[in-house]
This record gives structure tokens, sequence and C-alpha cells, in this order.
């Protein structure tokens, strides 16, 4: 029979069992998906940093969305589905801040039954990235809403901006800006360029987002996957004295949605090691080695979240000479106490509390949350496979010149650097510590480490295990290619 032959009856049962059929299809779909309709909004929370700012919506169900990007003005619109306008969803509008690099504003409301939509007013381009995250630590469902630049912060770029920022106008080239040609230096180089002067090297090529973006709905985005820098050759040392700044990676531990330990009295670690980190990087700035330049690079600046195998690809982005990340120790036990150094082992923990630690810390990334695919896992997987015999020797004399030094401002909970697998310290190619400042979880020295005095102190204590390691281990000149 053909079509046109088909009866009215007919034709009406053939519809009515495509209309089971597309049903049932949609409900396998959502249940697959679990889509909460009905879920509540419990928190919401914007995390602005140059590097990108991240919102962060929380609630007792897991929520679905779309987003659709507009341009001129630039624009991006979210709808969530499954849920009501609340609220904790109206508090967002106040939590823009004037000083947010990407966000100007943002409206929301509610566009249709269940359907809450949100419209951030962008003060420039960007890519977002939207994902969910399971429930974890104390936290609930959230959605994630990522918004990097479509120019990305290059790390190598923002040091030298910031180093000419800080030079005085008046103030002769300096030695660096110059190499010799045994010891080619592309960062005085660039330097150069910035202040006026000749200089042969090429800006830098801009990196790629640590995270893949998310594909706008409407009209189509489609970004290009991440890349990570591969790191550069070795160069062959002509001299033990270097032409060039030494550049000291500071890894604030946690951040963001990440607060890390919290001690008794509400202390949370993140706040503490950012601190920290900002007196030691004053020191390392108006220091040298050598009679050369130093230079702090914070892997984070600000209270926002980091994943750990970008931490380590910024520090090798700007080929650091060390990689000093800091965190305050917790433990079950509040009487436990004392500072600890550690270095990367390739062949298990040498205890079981080192073991346990790096564990802890290694599930960073959960608790601040990541935007996990396959080629991320894979490009992190590469990218921490490669650790060598030589940076953990050199690991552990940075870390035992340090534990030096610390022992004169506080007890140390081991009296040698101890080893273990962090996530944090698999650099290659750069001598990488990890620093538990105290144990954050006794009230004692919870106090201690809010102290701006203790801080001053550990950072003394720290600038001189740096330049004890260096007084031993004189960088080798190289060049800095980017």
């Amino acid at each position: 029979m053909s079509a046109q032959e088909v009866s009215p009856l007919d034709r009406q049962g053939l519809l009515r069992r495509r209309t089971v059929l597309k049903g049932g299809s949609l409900a396998l779909l959502l249940s697959g998906q679990q889509i909460a309709f009905g879920a509540s909004i419990v928190a919401v929370r914007v995390w602005p940093a140059n590097d990108y700012t991240r919102v962060t919506i929380e609630s007792d169900g897991r929520l679905q969305s779309r987003q659709l990007v507009v341009g001129n003005p630039p624009r991006l619109a979210v709808d969530i589905e499954g849920i009501d306008l609340n609220p904790a969803l109206r508090e967002l509008v106040g939590k823009i801040r004037p000083d947010d690099p990407y966000i100007n504003g943002l409206r929301v409301g509610q566009f249709a039954p269940e359907v809450v939509r949100i419209v951030f007013d962008l003060k420039q381009s960007v890519l977002p990235q939207v994902f969910s995250l399971a429930p974890v630590a104390a936290y609930k469902h959230r959605l994630v809403l990522d918004l990097y630049p479509e120019q990305p912060v290059d790390p190598m770029e923002a040091l030298i901006a910031e180093r000419m920022r800080d030079a005085p106008a008046s103030a002769p080239a300096p030695a660096y800006a110059q190499p010799k040609p045994s010891a080619a230096d592309p960062l005085g180089d660039l330097m150069a360029q910035q202040a006026g002067r000749p200089g042969p090297a090429a800006p830098p090529t801009p990196v790629a987002p640590s995270l893949p973006p998310t594909v706008a709905i409407a009209p189509p985005r489609p970004a290009a996957p991440p890349s990570v820098s591969p790191a550069p050759p070795p160069v062959a040392a002509t001299s033990t004295r270097t032409d060039r700044i030494i550049i000291v990676a500071l890894d604030p531990g946690h951040g963001g949605e990440d607060p890390g330990a919290i001690g008794p009295n509400g202390t949370r670690e993140k706040d503490i090691v950012l601190q920290v980190a900002h007196r030691l990087r004053d020191r390392i700035n108006s220091a040298n080695v050598g009679g050369n330049p130093m230079r702090a690079f914070l892997t984070r600046d600000a209270d926002f979240f980091v994943p750990l195998h970008v931490r380590v690809q910024k520090a090798r982005r700007v080929q650091a000479d060390l990689f000093v990340s800091i965190h305050a120790d917790a433990f079950t036990n509040p009487d436990a106490n004392g500072a600890s150094v550690f270095a990367l082992s390739q062949r298990g923990a040498s205890s079981s509390a080192a073991r346990w630690l790096a564990n802890k810390e290694n599930d960073a990334d959960k608790v601040g949350g990541i935007n996990i695919r396959a080629e991320d896992l894979h490009v992190q997987r590469a990218l921490f496979d490669m650790s060598t015999t030589a940076q953990i020797n050199d690991s552990l004399k940075l870390g035992t010149a340090m534990l030096g030094e610390i022992r004169n401002v506080g007890k140390l909970h081991k009296p040698q650097v101890e080893q273990a697998g962090f996530a944090v310290l698999k650099a290659p190619d750069i001598p990488s510590v990890l620093v538990e400042t105290a144990f954050i979880s006794n009230p004692g020295e919870e106090a201690k480490l809010r102290s701006a005095s203790y801080q001053e102190n550990l950072a003394d204590a720290l600038m001189r295990g740096i330049q004890r390691y260096f007084a031993q281990n004189p960088p080798l000149a190289r060049s800095r290619q980017l």
C-alpha cells in the first residue's frame, strides 16, 4: 500500500506509535543523564582571575545546561534546565566584582517553566567550558562555568611585563638584557624590545588554554584542542655563572573551590600559603644569584583554582630554575606538629605518612574541579611520567637546604626530606619540593600560621634555603627558548 493509500485511521495509528517511540527514546535519554528536575540551588560562587573566571552553581541534584555565545557586544547565555529561579540564583548578580577581567555584569530570570536563563555581559570574547562535577568533600552537585579568554594569558609574557613594570624608568639596561653569544637569552631580548631597545628574539607564541573549551551551541564556535608546550631541549652549559634571570616558581597550594585543610578556628590553608608565597616573592624579587637578578613566578597570585598538571605546565613554560609548592599540613591527630619538606619518589613513599599526604594532595583536582576528558588525562599522564633521577637528586639537595634553615624558625616534623608520589612535583627538568609549613590542624600551629611575624620568619628561612642551594649548586647558563 502506498503512502497515498493509507487510511486516516491507519495514519493516526502510525503517528501514535511514532510519538510513543520518540517519548520512550527521550525517557531513556533523560534517565541516562539523570537530570534532576526540581533540583534546588544551594550556593553560587564566582572566582575571578586573570587566567580565567569560574562561576559555580551548587545544587542538590545534577543540573543540565545549554549555552549560547553571542558577539558584538560579547555575551554568553546559559540555560539551566530542571530548576526554578530562587534567591540563591539571584545572588549571582551581586557577586560580580567590578575588576572581574571577563564579566561586566549578568542577568538571571525564569526563561521558561523549569528553565532559568543566565546572561553574562562580557568584557571580552571568551571560550566557555561548562561541565558538571559529582559530589565530593563538602560539595554537592556542581555546575561549573569556566570563562577563558580567546587570547590566553602567556605566563612568560606576564613575567616580562611584571619585571618591566617594576624596573625604574631611568635605570640602565640590565646585563641580562644583553646576553653573551654563548648564552642566548630570549627573555632578556623580549624585555629589551619592550623597553624600546633592539633585540633579536621574536615575541613568544601564546599558549593554548590549559583545558579544552566547550563548543557553543549556536552559532558554533569550535575551539582548537589544548596543547602542552614541550620542554625545550637541554642546552650545554658554557659557564657556571648565568647571564640571565634566575626564576623560582612558587606554587601556593589549593585555591578557589579547593580551600585545602581548615584549622580548628576556621583558618583556610589556601589563604595562609598565598600570604607566605607573596612574602617569599618579595624577597626573591629583590635578591640575586652570583650577580644575576632573581624573579619569582606564582602559579596563582589570587584566590582561584589551578589544576595540578597546569601548575607544572606553567613552571615549565617560564623555564623555572626551581619549583617550590607551599602547603600547610593537616592530620587526624591535632597534636601533630612541625614543618616538613618533600621531594618526588619514583619507588614508593618514604613513610606511610608521606604516602597518605601525597594521596590527599593529589586529590586536590577532585575538590577544585577539573573538566575530565580523555585527551586531558592522556596529556596529564604524559607530563607526569617524565620525572628523572637527576631531577629527584637535585630536589633532595634543595629540600635539605630548606630544612636546614626552617629548623631555625620552628620545629621540624621529620629531620630529613621525605619522598612520595606528589603529582605537582613531576616536572622532569626542574628541581621541585613541597613544603608543609606547619600543621594547620594543630591549634597552636594554626595560630602561628596566622601570625605575620611567623610568616615573615618562614619566608626568610625559605629564602635562605634557596640561596644556600644555589651557593652549592650554581645554576647553569642556558638558553631560555620560548
